[in-house]
């Protein structure tokens, strides 16, 4: 089987339209041995590895900080039917460009590659990470030095980013691609894409499913509201409408993971046909559940988390709570509460924990004086905070 490419921006490869994620399927998220793997876990991941080629999946995507997963793949591929012709890694910046060669290297050791076509810098979320990667010595220059050396085919970043520092990145023009977080439920970084498309980026949309509501997992409401088709194949659809998106990621956590997205590809010369509708549904009920004023505004006017008592992120807070209200995504909005505080750069600022202990009203009212409806937002902190304030969650991967 095919899946159908697309051209990845001036890397020109073309890049099938689904990937294979390396996150889900590895066996942990701590660094082992490959002696410390069991026969039965290292089967599932070229179970997986075969299907994948079956399926199409030309392409492979995983991380230094993504566990065994590196490890893994390496032995994998020494035993599958076939290797996919396309190998992405992702490598975290390092204010020390030796010590970043030395991760590279690594990688290197553990994928058992003669060469990575794609090689992104994992995390440009901050300033001084973009600043790490292209001072003169940094982490590109390390990483053009392999591409001399026919090593590394591609040099991309992944990004958690603000807005103005991602279109920073993209504007250095020294990287050839992007993964990029984009789905319906989160359409923040729509312009990055059309900026990426300017400067000719292959543009790689991350964890849609996931991040995009936990639509392994989807709630009632959710499933009615994108029916006929199942959220997931509708978010996919929602993302490769975009013409500008050349592939997005596919996390494999069982075998049965492949089938909706590869239901998604065999109607996506239909998506015209289905999408509009739902994203119209989807629209009357966000208006219907938070009221015409409330879903045209709310975002507006809003204080940066670094500026706002106690760090809390309240655009954050206040958009898990519509996808509450919305849609019924109480759990993916419960492990993103839990995550805030606890997610670093990768998902920065505080949850609502603060609220009535060290931050109290009268701070956040000031801070919010501009927005519409200053006590409705402090409310609907509130909420959240009785919801799920009771745990903290840290993220999977290490940084």
């Amino acid at each position: 089987m095919e899946l159908p490419c697309r051209r990845f921006g001036r890397t020109n490869l073309k890049m099938p339209v689904l990937s294979l994620g390396g996150m889900r399927f590895q066996k942990s998220w701590d660094e082992l041995k490959f002696s410390e793997i069991s026969r039965k876990e290292q089967n599932k991941v070229e179970n997986i590895l075969n299907l994948a080629n079956k399926f199409g999946f030309n392409h492979i995507e995983t991380a230094k900080y993504y566990g065994t997963s590196e490890i893994q793949l390496g032995m994998g591929f020494k035993s599958i039917e076939k290797k996919p012709k396309i190998i992405q890694t992702k490598i975290p910046p390092n204010r020390d460009p030796k010590l970043f060669e030395a991760e590279l290297l690594k990688s290197f050791e553990k994928l058992q590659v003669k060469k990575i076509d794609l090689l992104a810098i994992h995390g440009i979320n901050t300033p001084e990470h973009l600043h790490q990667a292209v001072k003169d010595g940094g982490c590109i220059d390390i990483l053009k030095k392999f591409q001399q050396e026919n090593l590394i085919g591609y040099i991309g970043f992944s990004t958690h980013g603000e807005l103005s520092l991602i279109e920073k990145a993209i504007t250095t023009n020294l990287f050839d691609y992007i993964n990029l977080h984009w789905y319906f439920i989160n359409q923040t970084n729509s312009k990055l894409i059309e900026l990426a498309h300017k400067y000719d980026l292959g543009v790689f949309i991350i964890s849609p499913t996931d991040k995009g509501g936990h639509l392994h997992t989807p709630s009632t409401k959710i499933l009615e509201l994108c029916s006929p088709l199942h959220p997931i194949v509708f978010n996919d659809l929602f993302c490769l409408r975009n013409k500008y998106v050349h592939t997005i990621s596919v996390g494999i956590a069982k075998e049965q993971d492949f089938n909706l997205h590869l239901e998604a590809v065999s109607l996506l010369s239909e998506s015209d046909h289905y999408i509009p509708k739902i994203l119209n549904r989807l629209k009357e009920e966000s208006i219907n559940s938070l009221g015409i004023e409330w879903y045209k505004s709310w975002d507006k006017n809003l204080p940066n988390w670094k500026n706002t008592p106690g760090g809390i992120n309240i655009p954050v807070l206040l958009w898990l709570a519509n996808l509450i209200d919305s849609f019924d995504l109480e759990e993916f909005a419960k492990s993103r509460y839990q995550l805030l505080g606890n997610g670093s750069h990768w998902f920065p600022g505080n949850n609502a924990n603060l609220l009535d202990v060290n931050v109290c009203e009268s701070q956040l009212l000031k801070v919010l004086e501009r927005h519409i409806k200053p006590k409705k937002v402090i409310k609907k902190l509130r909420v959240l905070k009785d919801k799920f304030g009771d745990k903290s969650l840290k993220r999977l991967s290490k940084n």
